[in-house]
C-alpha cells in the first residue's frame, strides 16, 4: 500500500483556538488519516504548535512566565483539547524543539552556501514608546491595498496580501497604540525568492493543477505578482538563532529566524521529534523526507485555511529548491475557505464565536466533528449559526444514525433476546439493499480519495439513511405478528448494517463508531474496511452473536440547549 504523509497548519501557541481553525487543518487531516489508515495505507500525520515570534513573548510577558514556561503550558493546553477531538495524530511537536532548531539553521546554511542567503542593512520600524523594534505583525495600520484598517505589518487578514510594516498607511504600534514611530537602520538576512522565482513557477506547472481550485489559484497568483526578496531574521529574544559561525556578528546582536521561515521546516523537525521519541523502534524518520532515503515513493498532502497557502505553495517550496537537497515537497495541498460565525470572522483577539476549548465542555467531539466537516468551507466561505448546528444534529445523528442503532437493537433485544437472532434466507428486499449500500460506499471512497469532504459526509448520510428506508420498508415490529422468521432477518439484516456504520462512520465519529462496534460480541472482530461483496451481502454479522444496547448515541439539542446557546455565545447579528 501508498505510504502517506499528512500535515496541517500548525496551530499558533498563543491562545485555544477556535472551530474555524479547526475545520481549515487539523480536523480534516485527521479525517483523511482515519481512513487511509483504515484502507491499509501507511500514514503518519504530523503536526506541531507553532512557537516563536512576538505573540508569544508578549502573551507570557502578560502572565509573568518565561515564554519557555508559557509555550511548554500553552502546547499541553492545546494538545489536550486536540486529544479531546480524538485528533490521531502520530506525533504533535513543538517548533522550539533542538530538532527544528538544527534542521532550521542547517537549512540556513545551505540557503546560503548556494547564494539565496544575503545580510542587508534595512531600516526597521522602532517605537520610542515600547523601547523596541516592532517586528512585523506588531505594527498594524491601513492596507494600501484593500483599505482594511487592522491590516498587520507581514500580512493584511482581509485581503491574504503579504505586507511589509512601511506599506502600512498610519501605522501603529500594536503593543502600546502609539502612533509615535521611528525608522532605524538594523542588519538582517534575507532569502533570495526572486532567483527562485523560475523554479517555483516549473514546479507549479507541474502538480497544481491536481490541487483545489483556491489553492492553485492563490499560488499563481503570488507567482504572477513576482516573489520578493523577504527578511528571515528578526530583533527578538525567543527563536531559532542565527548560527555564530555563519553569521557572528548577527549572532552576537541575538538575532533569530523569523517565525515564517523556521514554522514549515518544523514539520520535518517534529518527524524527527517522532523518531527520536522511540529510539527502541527504529523510526526512520528521513524516509518520509528526503529522497534518497525513502520519500519518492510518499505522497505528501497538506490542509490549511487560505490565508496559510502562499507560504507552504510557494515559500516553503522555494526554501527547500534553495538547499539543494531533495527535500519532499507537497504533492496535494487542500485549502479551505473560511467558516464564518453568523457572517461574520471567529476572532481569536476579540473572542467572537465558539472556540474549541467550549464545544468539548458543552458536546461529545463527534457532534463537532461530524458537522464541521460535512459543513466544510471548501469551495467558499460556510456560516457556523446555532439553528443550522442544531437541526443537523439532531436530524442526521440523532434521528438518522441514532435513531436506527436504538430501535434496531432495542426491538431485537425485547422480541428475540440478547443474541442476534437467524431469521429466514435474504429475499428482494435484501438483494436491493445490498446494492444500494454498495454503491453508496462506492460513492463515499470516491469522495473521500477526492479530499472532497462535504461529498463524502453527504455520501455517508446517505449509507445511513439507507438503513432507516430499509427498515420503514420492511417494518419489522408489523412483521413479526405473521412471520417471525422474516422480522429476524430483518433485524439481523440491521445489524449487519450497524456494524458496517461502525466501520465507515469511523473517520468521522470515532467515539460513535467505537460504541457501534462494541455493542456486538464477536470473537475477532478484525474488520478494518468493508468489501464490494460484504457490503452487498451485510453478513459479517452472524446468528447467535451476543450484543448489547449502548446507551443513546446522540442526544437531540432542545429549543431551551438551542436558546442558552445563543445567548451565550450569541445569535445572529441584529
Amino acid at each position: 500500500m501508498a505510504r502517506h504523509l499528512i500535515t496541517s497548519a500548525l496551530p499558533y501557541i498563543n491562545g485555544i483556538k477556535h472551530l474555524g481553525n479547526m475545520v481549515g487543518s487539523m480536523l480534516p487531516a485527521d479525517v483523511y488519516s482515519r481512513y487511509l489508515r483504515l484502507r491499509g495505507h501507511d500514514v503518519l500525520y504530523i503536526c506541531a504548535t507553532d512557537e516563536h515570534g512576538t505573540p508569544a513573548e508578549l502573551a507570557a510577558k502578560e502572565q509573568g512566565l518565561p515564554v519557555d514556561t508559557f509555550c511548554a503550558q500553552a502546547h499541553d493546553a492545546q494538545k489536550a483539547i486536540y486529544d479531546g477531538f480524538a485528533l490521531a495524530f502520530d506525533h504533535f511537536g513543538r517548533s522550539s524543539s533542538p530538532q527544528n532548531a538544527e534542521l532550521t539553521q542547517h537549512f540556513a546554511r545551505r540557503l546560503n552556501e548556494n547564494g539565496f542567503i544575503e545580510e542587508r542593512a534595512i531600516r526597521q520600524v522602532y517605537s520610542p514608546t515600547d523601547g523596541r523594534f516592532l517586528p512585523d505583525r506588531y505594527v498594524e495600520g491601513t492596507c494600501p491595498h484593500c483599505g482594511y484598517d487592522k491590516a498587520r505589518g507581514d500580512q493584511c487578514e482581509n485581503c491574504t496580501r503579504v505586507l511589509d510594516p512601511t506599506d502600512l498607511i498610519d501605522p501603529r504600534s500594536a503593543i502600546s497604540g502609539s502612533t509615535d514611530l521611528e525608522v532605524r537602520e538594523t542588519k538582517h538576512l534575507f532569502l533570495l525568492q526572486s532567483k527562485l522565482q523560475g523554479e517555483v513557477e516549473a514546479w507549479i506547472d507541474e502538480v497544481a493543477d491536481e490541487w483545489p481550485q483556491l489553492a492553485s489559484s492563490i499560488a499563481r497568483k503570488w507567482l504572477t505578482e513576482g516573489l520578493h526578496d523577504r527578511a528571515i531574521t528578526r530583533d527578538l529574544d525567543w527563536g531559532v538563532p542565527v548560527p555564530a559561525d555563519t553569521w557572528p556578528e548577527l549572532a552576537a546582536e541575538g538575532k533569530v529566524f523569523y517565525v515564517w521561515f523556521d514554522a514549515p521546516i518544523e514539520y520535518i523537525g517534529a518527524t524527527k521529534e517522532w523518531a527520536e521519541a522511540a529510539p527502541d523502534e527504529n523510526r526512520d524518520w528521513k524516509s518520509w523526507w528526503y529522497g534518497p532515503d525513502g520519500a519518492d515513493d510518499v505522497r505528501y498532502t497538506e490542509f490549511m485555511a487560505k490565508d496559510n497557502v502562499p507560504f507552504h505553495s510557494v515559500m516553503f517550496p522555494a526554501t527547500e529548491m534553495g538547499v539543494r537537497e531533495p527535500w519532499k515537497k507537497v504533492d496535494f495541498l487542500k485549502a479551505f475557505n473560511w467558516l464564518t460565525y453568523y457572517g461574520g470572522k471567529f476572532s481569536t483577539s476579540q473572542r467572537r464565536g465558539v472556540f474549541t476549548d467550549q464545544a468539548l465542555d458543552i458536546l461529545p467531539a463527534d457532534y463537532w466533528r461530524y458537522f464541521l466537516i460535512a459543513n466544510a468551507p471548501e469551495s467558499d466561505d460556510s456560516s457556523f449559526t446555532w439553528e443550522h448546528f442544531t437541526a443537523t444534529v439532531n436530524k442526521d445523528l440523532a434521528d438518522t444514525l441514532g435513531n436506527f442503532v436504538n430501535r434496531v437493537l432495542s426491538f431485537s433485544r425485547k422480541r428475540f433476546g440478547d443474541d442476534v437472532p437467524a431469521g429466514g434466507e435474504p429475499g428482494e428486499a435484501e438483494r436491493k439493499l445490498g446494492e444500494q449500500i454498495t454503491a453508496l460506499l462506492s460513492e463515499y471512497e470516491t469522495q473521500m480519495e477526492a479530499l472532497q469532504f462535504r461529498k463524502a459526509a453527504a455520501a455517508l448520510r446517505a449509507l445511513w439513511s439507507a438503513g432507516n428506508s430499509y427498515l420503514e420498508e420492511k417494518a419489522p415490529w408489523l412483521e413479526i405478528k405473521t412471520d417471525q422468521d422474516g422480522a429476524a432477518l430483518t433485524l439481523r439484516t440491521a445489524m449487519n448494517l450497524i456494524h458496517l456504520y461502525a466501520v465507515v462512520s469511523e473517520p468521522f465519529i470515532p467515539a460513535s463508531s467505537k460504541a457501534m462496534r462494541a455493542a456486538f460480541t464477536l470473537a475477532d472482530d478484525t474488520a478494518t474496511w468493508v468489501t464490494p461483496d460484504e457490503a452487498r451481502s451485510l453478513t459479517r454479522i452472524p446468528a447467535g452473536t451476543p450484543f448489547t444496547v449502548p446507551p443513546v448515541l446522540f442526544a437531540k439539542i432542545t429549543d431551551e440547549d438551542l436558546e442558552s446557546y445563543k445567548e451565550r455565545f450569541g445569535g445572529a447579528p441584529e
